[in-house]
């Protein structure tokens, strides 16, 4: 990779990172991971679709993908199970030159083959704990697309991705967080006025409610809000 282009990486990375960071909270996540995606699939060499899926030891999920093949490729993937337990949960990257040569998957390569135009796969980790991972899948359709500066690209792109998923899903958590917050409130405030108690006695009560009928506070408040009786 010369200068100039490691030089334009780093400022098409930096331009990501303060859009992303400029960015107000969205009910629209799918929006904000198709740009993030479509402008990773033109910064790495090679790089016709991407996908980001989302797995366990029980298989994977592709949570956004590019158009084209890929959520067609999650499917497969989640048929070969095995491919959701190898080198990626070692942190490792995964490159497959040619699927109709690659021996170590035999049965999803051959599927791959079969079912689409793709040749080439690269699966770049951005996560990996104890019960789960997620990964960047990057595809082509020629034989040996993908070189040493597409991985090194992916990988550069792929921190970027982790970064943008932590930030989106922090944020979805935070207002889940504040919207049952204010379900709470509203059901509190309608015990305190059927029953003239206070902030303390009417929480007391969503919170006994919930033991007794094994439902979460949230959907106890829910159903008062709504007029309907919480299940005992």
């Amino acid at each position: 990779m010369t200068a100039s282009h490691a030089h334009a990486i780093a400022l098409r990375v930096a331009e990501l990172a303060r859009n992303l960071q400029a960015h107000q909270p969205t009910d629209d996540i799918d929006t904000t991971l198709g740009n993030l995606l479509d402008t990773t699939v033109k910064s790495v060499p090679g790089a016709e679709h991407a996908a980001l899926t989302m797995g366990s030891r029980d298989g994977v999920r592709t949570v956004w993908a590019s158009a084209g093949y890929p959520i067609l490729l999650g499917e497969i993937q989640q048929r070969h199970k095995d491919m959701c337990g190898t080198d990626t949960w070692e942190g490792q990257v995964i490159r497959i030159d040619d699927v109709t040569a690659e021996q170590r998957w035999p049965g999803y390569c051959r599927d791959v083959a079969d079912e689409t135009p793709i040749r080439s796969i690269m699966t770049i980790p951005l996560f990996v704990n104890r019960h789960s991972m997620g990964a960047l899948n990057f595809y082509a359709s020629c034989p040996h697309a993908f070189d040493a500066e597409s991985v090194e690209m992916a990988l550069i792109m792929a921190t970027h991705a982790a970064m943008a998923w932590n930030m989106l899903r922090h944020d979805q958590q935070l207002r889940s967080a504040l919207a049952s917050r204010d379900l709470i409130g509203q059901a509190k405030g309608i015990l305190m006025e059927r029953f003239d108690i206070d902030a303390v006695r009417a929480f007391a009560m969503l919170s006994q409610l919930s033991q007794n009928s094994n439902t979460a506070v949230v959907e106890i408040a829910l159903r008062l809000i709504e007029g309907k009786p919480p299940r005992r």
